[in-house]
């Protein structure tokens, strides 16, 4: 299994590999559980509990406040490689309100990371894993 950088969707199946990959690379894994949901407060409830954010968020859920402090929260690891895991989404194709706008923010995060004039020279290659709820890997990542 190679992680790559950048966004992908992937099934349930593969993220058991993905993660044992990560695991021994030594990257940073940062895992999003929304159990299937992907509302607008699922997706920052899951991000909140999953990052360090920089700059913190306030109270209201605003998406470019999210989008800034995880890219900020990303950053400042200092890490030259993070994967980011989203094993109970839904299926990316077809993607609209909510759920296209969580997902764009984990588009641009990992593109604009990856980028040496927009980090001061130290790029993070962001790799992001979407796996539909509905592909069968629940019970594995049960165990992982």
């Amino acid at each position: 299994m190679v992680i790559e950088r950048g966004f992908h969707e992937v099934s349930g199946a593969d993220i058991p590999g993905i993660l044992d990959e990560a695991a021994r690379q030594g990257l940073p894994v940062f895992t999003f559980r929304t159990a299937g949901r992907t509302d607008k407060e699922s997706f920052f409830a899951a991000v909140q509990g999953a990052l360090r954010l920089d700059p913190a968020l306030g109270p209201r859920m605003v998406w470019d406040a999210l989008s800034d402090s995880v890219w900020g929260g990303l950053h400042e690891l200092k890490s030259p490689h993070v994967v980011i895991v989203w094993p109970d989404a839904r299926p990316v194709a077809g993607a609209e309100g909510d759920f296209w706008i969580a997902l764009s923010i984990l588009r641009d995060v990992a593109d604009s990371l990856a980028e040496a004039r927009y980090t001061g020279g130290r790029p993070t290659q962001v790799s992001v894993y979407v796996a539909p709820a509905s592909s069968g890997g629940e019970t594995a990542l049960a165990a992982g």
